[in-house]
């Protein structure tokens, strides 16, 4: 049986750790069944062939495509670039892929998308998400409500649809919060794997890293705590049912 490989981009040891386990826990994964890399302390292997997994899945980071190469650090382009250079085979064979948060704007700039900074950030917090037509008829978010929070925080978005990317969930506060392209290929801005317990550690994490005013961090706790966010995660299960 085919493994999932998971590339993480997180620098902080607790913060990817808390993800790895979210994807496990909301995937119905185990350890023995990925490869998990992290890329922000290891290359990808040269050998590397992404058919020889059952699916792809990438999770958040505080890296942006759409920065310039000026403002991108060493560590942050050695990365983007790591994720990229595996897109070409994963689009032409059309390898199962999720990206999440990270993983749009990667999708997006290699499918030659608009990826800024300009028009949709979203503070962390939720979003109102909505499953559009082509949405329903997905098998991905089959057991999806029609309408969801879920957990987002990120300074560039998709600002236009890609050619051949298909509109599945939407929002007021960013219109592209998941998009498919070919018929394996995802990518959502939310955070799949994110519940209030989740998403509460990483504000926790990240209270001095620039997301947001650290003094505001015990009301976003208290937001944590305060939402229902359970509805996403149903995507993680379902890619791995689908793909296994």
């Amino acid at each position: 049986m085919k493994r999932f490989l998971i590339l993480q981009l997180r620098p902080e040891a607790d913060a990817s750790d808390a993800e790895y386990a979210a994807f496990l826990e909301k995937s119905g994964l185990e350890a023995a069944r990925t490869h998990r890399i992290r890329l922000e302390r290891e290359a990808l292997p040269d050998a590397l062939d992404p058919t020889d997994y059952a699916g792809i899945i990438v999770g958040g980071g505080p890296g942006c495509v759409s920065d310039t190469p000026d403002e991108k650090s060493d560590e942050h382009a050695r990365i983007e670039d790591a994720v990229m250079s595996l897109m070409p085979r994963v689009t032409q064979d059309d390898i199962p892929f999720l990206g999440c948060c990270y993983g749009i704007g990667i999708l997006g700039k290699h499918l030659g998308g608009v990826v800024g900074k300009g028009r949709y950030g979203e503070p962390v917090g939720t979003a109102d998400c909505t499953l559009t037509d082509a949405g329903h008829a997905d098998p991905l978010l089959a057991g999806l409500p029609a309408r969801f929070d879920a957990f987002v925080g990120h300074k560039e978005a998709l600002e236009e649809l890609p050619a051949g990317c298909v509109h599945l969930i939407a929002a007021p506060s960013c219109p592209y919060q998941m998009v498919r392209y070919g018929s394996n290929i995802y990518a959502t801005q939310f955070h799949p794997e994110a519940d209030e317990r989740v998403f509460e550690d990483r504000i926790r994490i990240y209270k001095h890293h620039g997301y947001f005013p650290p003094e505001t961090a015990a009301d976003l706790i208290a937001m944590c705590r305060a939402a229902d966010v359970h509805a996403p995660q149903q995507i993680l299960r379902n890619f791995v049912q689908r793909y296994s």
